[in-house]
């Protein structure tokens, strides 16, 4: 595979006349897509059924002669004013009965079958205009879904179809009953009308119904994106993608995937650092302001690598400082070269660079493009025409396995918020610092569904968190011959939400007879070394290979499945993964903070995220560096 560059344009934004000479400077850029028309649909239907198609296929004609390949993005996410007054009760409901209002975007509810529809049929017109067209090589579908919390939505119509989503699943309500234990508390229901959305509730809600809740919404988002996907495939033989988000986990990114050819992710490293990345301490905010979270882009490239089944895009990288996180600062020189280099080691078909011109109106004003507001190339365009110039001499990058692979869950992510039984417990988080540990010791680390039937021919397997047991992933444990780490947390549900009759997990010959979160100030030392923070069980063991220096039995083997039963520091994790990996015959390298690498086939990416310079063997980066080595280097 050879990378290729992109950036994403709004001909709409720009009078007709600078068109040709913005779509020339991006390829003497060294780019090769742009992505157009997602937010587009008032300028394209003005009212219903009236279409003005003829500024847009200018814009794909001048784009495309100029040596351009288009992405073309159906404008779900900002449906116009007439939209809504044709369907006044569209809008999505938040969790205290107050809609979402017109005036921004992502103004729809998922449920509203009134909307799909009109989503669709805009989707259908666009692609039975463009969907042959040479020019138009890709598309998006809608834009972000679950940006600005809109996937779960509180209104009628969400009420309505989840009522009939309960009626498909369990076909009687005394079903229905004994799954969510509705004894408790006289909550049984004699019919599926009368089950409510689990809001507003006088204390918390039963968690076995806002479990089903949450996957109802979810299937609402999966059912939008195949409504259109339907619309558009007699039209068009150009692949679908959409471009995801970072820490958006309100859907099963999984379940859309399974309808699209791409995935893509929109990657602001800074903006994430400062509006996602809450745990971190002010300390860490400074050390990375003008670099971003040394993983938290990485984690996202393998997770939608899975998305993908292989393909994946970057469709919105950072070119500069952003406008909606509490602070925006500028990146340092060499970042967007560096967060593009991570993305094309991590195995990117595509880095797309968000935006071409910053706007001058409207709501992204100091969101930076490649170009200043008055077409003066800015920081980021500079750095793109350097990555570009960089890749024709790397040529091929070809993506492998990594031997390492976490199992991500979303559904386990809905259950630990429902019932988190710690103010400190994030499914997230609880995965994301287990793959924070496996990166600093060198490793590549492939994400893997929760549905996965086969490791393949990977070391080392890790699966944290995980609420129930399926049979396909019961059956991969069973057919792998690495080393499997389990927990904490795994398996201490049913699919129901219910506790166990094994007290799970039933794995690695461990029982849990009691669970207890712990404050952020407590931390439980372990005598190997590290401690355990925020979570650990009482757990009955047979082999015992780890425990705090109180006697918790905290780790415990049976054959090659290890369970591990608490939420452990990075000291810890980074003790125990490399002990693993060498029964596993992996060699591991600490790297120092803020260093990270990726390899490739042929070739392995070290990059220094921190704001100072690293040294490491003979080795020395400087802040914000990078350096490709060749496999005959290593």
């Amino acid at each position: 595979m050879k990378p290729e560059l992109g950036v994403c344009y709004y001909p709409e934004h720009w009078p007709q006349d600078v068109w040709a000479r913005d779509a020339e400077r991006m390829m003497e850029t060294g780019l090769k897509w742009v992505r157009i028309g997602e937010f587009a649909w008032s300028r394209l239907e003005q009212s219903e059924g009236v279409f003005t198609w003829d500024w847009l296929d200018q814009a794909v004609e001048t784009l495309g002669a100029a040596g351009l390949e288009v992405v073309m993005g159906t404008p779900s996410a900002t449906p116009p004013r007439w939209v809504l007054d044709k369907y006044p009760d569209m809008l999505a409901v938040d969790a205290q009965g107050q809609p979402r209002k017109f005036g921004s975007r992502r103004h729809y509810c998922f449920s509203h079958l009134g909307y799909r529809t009109e989503a669709a049929r805009m989707a259908k017109a666009m692609a039975e205009r463009y969907g042959r067209n040479p020019y138009v090589t890709a598309w998006q579908i809608d834009n972000e879904y679950g940006c600005h919390e809109t996937t779960v939505s509180f209104s009628s119509h969400a009420r309505d179809g989840f009522c009939d989503w309960l009626a498909q699943k369990y076909q009687s309500p005394q079903a229905l009953n004994k799954a969510w234990g509705n004894i408790f508390w006289s909550m049984e229901y004699d019919s599926f009308d009368a089950v409510d959305l689990p809001n507003l509730t006088v204390t918390e809600a039963n968690p076995s119904h806002w479990l089903d809740f949450r996957r109802f919404t979810s299937d609402q988002v999966v059912a939008f994106n195949r409504a259109q996907v339907a619309a558009m495939r007699p039209h068009t033989d150009a692949p679908l993608i959409h471009n995801y988000m970072g820490r958006v986990l309100d859907f099963d990114h999984f379940d859309v995937g399974d309808d699209l050819e791409i995935a893509s992710w929109d990657s602001y490293p800074m903006g994430f650092l400062e509006h996602v990345l809450q745990e971190e301490d002010d300390a860490w905010k400074a050390q990375y302001a003008n670099h971003g979270d040394p993983d938290f882009q990485g984690f996202h490239h393998d997770l939608y690598r899975a998305v993908g089944k292989g393909r994946w895009w970057i469709m919105e990288q950072q070119p500069g400082p952003v406008n909606w996180a509490p602070y925006n600062p500028i990146p340092q020189d060499g970042m967007v070269k560096l967060w593009s280099m991570e993305a094309i080691a991590h195995g990117a078909e595509v880095v797309s660079y968000f935006r071409w011109r910053q706007a001058p109106f409207a709501q992204e004003q100091l969101h930076a493009g490649l170009l200043r507001p008055d077409s003066v190339n800015a920081q980021g365009q500079i750095e793109a025409r350097a990555v570009y110039d960089e890749l024709q001499i790397l040529g091929e990058i070809e993506h492998v396995d990594a031997d390492v692979a976490i199992v991500f869950d979303y559904e386990s992510q809905w259950a630990w918020e429902i019932q988190p039984q710690g103010q400190g417990f994030d499914y997230f988080r609880l995965v994301f610092e287990q793959y924070r540990a496996l990166r600093k010791l060198g490793l590549n680390v492939d994400i893997l569904p929760a549905n996965t039937t086969d490791f393949g021919a990977r070391k080392l397997v890790v699966i944290p968190g995980l609420m129930a047991w399926n049979d396909a992933l019961r059956g991969a444990i069973e057919r792998f011959d690495g080393q499997i780490v389990v927990g904490p947390r795994s398996g201490l549900k049913t699919p129901d939400m219910q506790i166990p009759p094994s007290l799970g997990p039933d794995v690695g010959g461990a029982k849990t007879v009691r669970v207890a979160s712990l404050r952020p100030n407590v931390r439980l030392a372990l005598r190997n070394g590290g401690h355990v923070i925020r979570w650990y069980e009482d757990i009955e063991a047979g082999h015992v290979v780890e425990t705090t220096n109180d006697g918790l039995n905290i780790m415990c083997q049976e054959g090659h499945v290890s369970y591990l039963a608490a939420w452990l520091d990075q000291d810890a994790y980074l003790r125990i993964f490399a002990t693993l990996c060498a029964t596993a015959g992996m060699t591991t390298e600490n790297l120092p903070d803020g260093l990270r690498k990726r390899s490739t086939k042929d070739q392995t990416l070290y990059f220094n995220y921190s704001n100072a310079p690293v040294t490491h063997g003979d080795m020395e980066l400087a802040s914000g560096a990078y350096l490709w080595v060749r496999a005959s280097e290593r």
